[in-house]
């Protein structure tokens, strides 16, 4: 399968659920389609084998090393190196009213786990940074350090529903007042007397706590979905895949609610107002054998809505 072995041969990220993922989203051949998480262009190349010389496709990746990566050549395809959180402006600027699809993976690319450099993975001891665009905003080890205690607390209790919250945000304020949290090392030995090393599991919801914090990738979630919901045309599909609950229940609540809180709002004959209306009651999951190919993908799950026609149709 040409996408899978391409992304895999460069090393950078095997795009997951690509073939189911793309089938959903391109409704129309020549239509304009957006591809809100680039990284390693997996997803992009499937969309844009799908589309005909008529359609094109916009990418958008903050990550400068997704700019540098990016190695598509063709006149259907435009790059843009932006948070998705701020769609509509590029759309805008780019002078597009309505888009036909709008894809968004939401998950890490194998890329940012497997860089030292980044601070993704506790696999490596490199700079506490976590940053999706290196070359701004706060690191982790910068966000520790503006946090009071309490705050940082809620903070590791509410992305990462973390048992002991408080006990580890005050084991890593004291490790960053001793000057001793700059690096992934540092920080293991410091929550080391409540997350041993050995409780992979802890340590994953303190590493996805703190990289959603960094990033504001909820807040960029929700401020997607709007804005992503306004932009796509009427019979045309909103697709993303999650990894984790918090990702996934706004996402869920969204495309049955058109609200990330999943309140049902209703017009004055009581009809349910929804913008968006989902394709299966259940989400797709990957396959075992898709799963035994990529073991990131076992958390995935992809949603897929497709936009309400006006209501005079």
């Amino acid at each position: 399968m040409k996408s899978e072995e391409v992304i895999r041969a460069e090393g950078y990220h095997v795009p997951v659920l690509c073939e189911e993922s793309v089938q959903a989203l391109v409704t129309d051949p020549n239509g304009i389609y957006i591809d809100c998480t680039f990284g390693g262009g997996g997803h992009s190349r499937r969309i844009l084998e799908a589309l005909s010389p008529k359609g094109h496709l916009f990418g958008l990746d903050r990550d400068p090393d997704a700019a540098r990566e990016c190695h598509i050549e063709d006149p259907r395809f435009t790059f843009v190196r932006t948070n998705f959180r701020h769609l509509r402006h590029f759309m805008d600027f780019y002078g597009i009213e309505q888009v036909d699809g709008i894809l968004a993976d939401l998950g890490l690319s194998s890329h940012h786990l497997d860089d030292e450099q980044r601070g993704f993975s506790f696999r490596f001891d490199g700079p506490l940074d976590m940053r999706m665009n290196s070359k701004g905003g706060q690191t982790a080890a910068e966000l520790i350090t503006a946090l009071d205690r309490d705050q940082l607390g809620a903070l590791l209790a509410t992305y990462g529903e973390l048992k002991g919250s408080y006990r580890i945000a005050t084991l890593l304020k004291e490790a960053s007042e001793r000057g001793q949290l700059s690096t992934i090392g540092e920080l293991l030995t410091a929550v080391a007397p409540v997350v041993p090393e050995r409780d992979k599991q802890s340590l994953a919801k303190l590493f996805q706590a703190l990289r959603i914090a960094v990033n504001d990738e909820i807040g960029a979630l929700h401020q997607l979905l709007s804005d992503g919901c306004q932009l796509l045309a009427p019979e045309r599909r909103f697709v993303v895949i999650t990894y984790h609950s918090l990702e996934d229940r706004p996402v869920k609540h969204f495309f049955r609610t058109g609200n990330i809180e999943g309140i049902r709002q209703t017009d004055t004959f009581g009809a349910p107002i929804t913008p968006l209306k989902p394709l299966q009651a259940k989400p797709i999951l990957p396959s075992q054998e898709e799963i035994a190919l990529n073991p990131r993908a076992r958390s995935a799950k992809l949603r897929i809505a497709i936009k309400q026609g006006n209501s005079e149709d």
